[in-house]
């Protein structure tokens, strides 16, 4: 595709800019292409009042596949040019989830020899993490490395010196994630020279200077490769002006019964039709896990069989019988055809558009755009790059829980027909539901058609005789001897019978940074939170005293959470089952739910603690041991209570992995807890969101133990994960007065307790998730993007107040004694607490976003990058 064809495409009679630069006098500065390129829109986003939207990559505007994939093409050809032949084929290219996999993967076909990784935040149960990253600026950070090869990062799975690392985004802004992944895999696998890609380049002169200081720091030469410079002139005040512009459209459309984020006016809905691609056996439908040469031959060689399958089905759906180009077939297809990709899924659904393309040839306009999970604002006015939004929900399970998804530009378009591309993955009933993507674009085009890739499955994690997969590796030897637990006193001062702790004793190492230190190297990327631990919060003589009090007030209540989960676990896991909690928080849960079976039942339940850490899963090694001591389908797990369920979803993934790398089966990844505001979890002592004074300190209450550690030199693949006994505070230590008060108040709750539990046995208890929603609301309303940075729930807040570095509190208007702790704490570290209405939670606690020591403004201003 020459350069001014591509040109020809993307240029329009009004600049898909204009609407919010009239509005709020942004200006894009740059070269006569930077507008040709670039439209701009609006979102809730108190840092960044305008977003930039691509004309050429494919994700929010449609556009000719050949346009998008000759993009990527061209820049990784001057990759090649820069590189030399010789050098360019020891690089190893790597794209951004979820944006740039599609230019990433283009970028390397332009390289002709390089492999093809792109970040994913989708967990591969089986497939171990090669690495992974923060994405601080992003609506959905957590990026994940999972290559099948190990070697790839590394050496392009050459086994020779490290090659050039070749990093792809569609836009280079302040350079910050890149810099931020460049640190990181530096230190795993040094190298002497990066290529940074980007089809716009929109730094401020500092943000230059600090590539250049950078690269120095490194040792090694980092070059940059775009298609066009540019910066963005922002005026005085634009801010608060887009703030208010975003809120006043959001009512204006509330106000109407159809708009721009709805639907558009059509005559029905059209027919569904599923598609057989026959997709080439052994080619991953991405680059998640790898995307080798061979793997680039096979799919080209397989291309055009499949472009013919979608247009001859193209040809039926019109009820004409053929296609045009088929073997002489005579015929018209539909003029305007979509091909919709689906999140990551990128390349996959471009090949296919761009096969489509050279099938259908002039007689069809084929365009092509993919699915998304950023919310943008959409306004009908062709002077802005959002015209229209159709909504619906996740269809894949993401690991982060459920929430919506959109289409831009697909409502009101003319598109014919719609080729949705999917992977089996996501070909889930969410899909197909009546809200679902298929359901939604059925209403605004002429025929949907759905075409599944198959979900590649790496041999790490392949099960026996999936056709068109790798062989599984061996499965894992066992070690010949596992830990055993680790007991009180010589571990926690909890007595030995209450539980053994599946941890290995790191106490004698120095492993507490400061909070700020922490934060920052968190939020970075250079750091994950479990490979050091805060400094253990010394509580004033105020804040003792307020503990105290709060947990004599709420003791009665708190025994009857513990009676109600222990009596519901019972009754559906009985007659004995092996409480296993989540240390540490749910481990004083665990204690209490075994003392309450022995002293109603006579029971004698064993309890063990396990580490898991999000992110990172569950300790395997303390999974063999209960497999090996007790029969997994026994296994309760135990938490205390839930935020918004990521642990929840992280446990379900880790047992998947689990088992799926060769583990015991059988093990339930349920959670029972004392609280459940979150609706993620069906066995709960109550769904009420109050204060549970185990909550209000740390080790203190907790058997004097640390949260736990994992950090590859001190925790090896067959040793249980880490954590500290923190002796040196037993005169602090109030674990024991906290177990004792509420066990003391058994007798007095027992009746209540019978009731409760035989509601809660007959009725629908299925997880409703509606905490979720508010806290997407609430990353997006105070401009975080990070749901990872909104810990909603009294206990997930006085976290964050404890550990973490706060930003601000919200506090449910008229929240009373559950929240003093709360209020007292906010002021100890001088953290502003918000009063608010419709908040689902008793408070949510927002972690200041984008972190840098110093930067603790409470109006978030304060806050350094973007």
């Amino acid at each position: 595709m020459s350069e001014r064809a591509t040109r020809e495409e993307t240029v329009d009679v009004v600049w898909s800019g204009s609407w919010v630069a009239e509005r709020l006098g942004v200006a894009l500065e740059g070269d006569g292409e930077l507008q040709e390129l670039l439209g701009l829109a609006l979102r809730r986003n108190p840092k960044r009042a305008h977003l930039l939207v691509s004309n050429v990559l494919g994700k929010h505007v449609p556009q000719r596949p050949s346009v998008v994939h000759g993009a990527g093409f061209e820049l990784g050809e001057r990759v090649r040019a820069l590189l030399g032949a010789q050098e360019a084929r020891r690089a190893v290219v790597l794209g951004y989830a979820e944006t740039a996999t599609g230019l990433g993967h283009a970028v390397a076909d332009g390289l002709r020899d390089a492999p093809y990784l792109h970040s994913t935040r989708r967990p591969v149960a089986g497939v171990e993490q090669a690495g992974g990253f923060e994405e601080a600026h992003s609506h959905a950070t957590s990026h994940l490395l999972l290559p099948e090869d190990r070697d790839l990062l590394a050496s392009g799975g050459t086994g020779a010196d490290a090659s050039v690392l070749v990093l792809v985004d569609d836009e280079f802004s302040t350079g910050n994630t890149v810099l931020n992944t460049i640190r990181a895999l530096h230190a795993l696998h040094p190298r002497e020279r990066y290529v940074i890609v980007a089809l716009v380049d929109m730094r401020s002169a500092g943000d230059r200077d600090r590539l250049t200081v950078f690269a120095a720091e490194i040792g090694a030469r980092v070059d940059l490769v775009t298609r066009t410079t540019g910066t963005v002139a922002l005026p005085d005040g634009v801010l608060e002006r887009g703030q208010a512009l975003v809120a006043a459209q959001e009512a204006e459309q509330a106000g109407r019964a159809e708009g721009p984020a709805g639907a558009v006016e059509d005559a029905g809905s059209a027919p569904v039709t599923r598609i057989d691609l026959d997709w080439p056996a052994g080619v991953p439908d991405g680059g998640r896990h790898g995307f080798t040469p061979a793997h680039r031959a096979a799919l080209e060689a397989a291309l055009p069989a499949m472009a013919d399958r979608i247009a001859a089905e193209l040809g039926d759906a019109a009820g004409l019988g053929g296609a045009t180009g088929l073997g002489g077939a005579a015929g018209p297809t539909p003029r305007r055809v979509l091909v919709l990709g689906f999140e990551e899924l990128m390349y996959a659904p471009l090949r296919l558009g761009t096969a489509l393309e050279a099938v259908l040839g002039a007689d069809a306009e084929v365009r092509y755009s993919t699915t998304t999970r950023s919310p943008v604002l959409a306004v009908d006015d062709p002077g802005y790059a959002i015209r229209t939004r159709l909504v619906f929900p996740a269809h894949d399970d993401p690991a982060d829980g459920p929430g919506d998804r959109y289409a831009y530009n697909v409502a009101g378009a003319g598109f014919d027909a719609v080729v949705a591309v999917v992977d089996s993955t996501a070909d889930t009933p969410e899909l197909h539901a009546p809200d679902g993507l298929l359901a939604r674009l059925a209403e605004h085009t002429g025929h949907v058609l759905l075409a599944v890739v198959p979900s590649y499955v790496p041999a790490t994690a392949a099960p026996t005789g999936v056709p068109g997969t790798p062989t599984p590796a061996p499965e894992r030897q066992e070690p010949a001897v596992l830990p055993e637990p680790l007991r009180g006193p010589d571990f926690s001062s909890y007595a030995p019978e209450d539980v053994g702790w599946l941890l290995q004793d790191l106490s004698d190492t120095e492993l507490e940074a400061p909070t700020e230190e922490r934060e920052e190297a968190i939020q970075s990327g250079g750091a994950h939170y479990a490979e050091s631990l805060p400094v253990e919060y010394q509580p004033s003589a105020e804040y003792q005293a307020l503990f105290t009090a709060a947990l004599e007030a709420s003791a009665a209540r708190i025994a009857r959470a513990v009676g109600t989960v222990t009596e519901t676990v019972l009754a559906e896991r009985g007659p004995r089952p092996v409480l296993v909690s989540l240390a540490r928080a749910g481990t004083p849960v665990g204690v209490l739910m075994r003392r309450w079976a022995q002293h109603r039942h006579g029971l004698d339940l064993p309890h063990f603690a396990i580490s898991i850490v999000r992110g990172r899963g569950i300790d395997a090694t303390a999974l063999r041991w209960l497999a090996a001591h007790h029969d997994p389908a026994d296994v309760v797990f135990v938490d205390g209570w839930t935020g918004k369920g990521a642990i929840t979803r992280e446990l379900a993934a880790a047992i998947t992995e689990f088992e799926a790398s060769g583990g015991p089966a059988g093990f339930d990844p349920e959670i029972s807890v004392l609280a459940d505001p979150g609706g993620c979890v069906r066995t709960y002592g109550t769904r009420e969101d109050f204060l549970i004074p185990s909550a209000c300190l740390n080790s203190t209450v907790s058997g004097l133990i640390s949260r736990t550690v994992l950090r590859a030199d001190l925790v090896g693949p067959d040793d249980f994960h880490g954590g500290k006994f923190y002796r040196e505070l037993a005169d602090s230590d109030v674990s024991g007065l906290f177990l004792d008060t509420i066990a003391a108040r058994f007798d007095e709750v027992a009746g209540q307790v019978e009731t409760a539990a035989k509601e809660l046995l007959a009725a629908d208890r299925a997880p409703t998730w509606e905490g979720w929603a508010a806290v997407e609301r609430i990353s997006e309303e105070y401009g975080i993007h990070d749901v990872n940075l909104v810990k909603p729930g009294v206990g997930e807040t006085t976290r964050v107040l404890l550990r973490r570095v706060p930003w601000k509190i919200l506090a449910k208007r008229g929240a009373g004694a559950d929240l003093e702790h709360i209020r007292l704490l906010a002021e100890q570290r001088g953290v502003p607490v918000e009063e608010v209405d419709d908040l689902p939670y008793s408070c949510v606690g927002l972690i200041h976003p984008r972190f840098t020591r110093g930067a603790t403004g409470a109006d978030g201003k304060a806050v350094q990058g973007a």
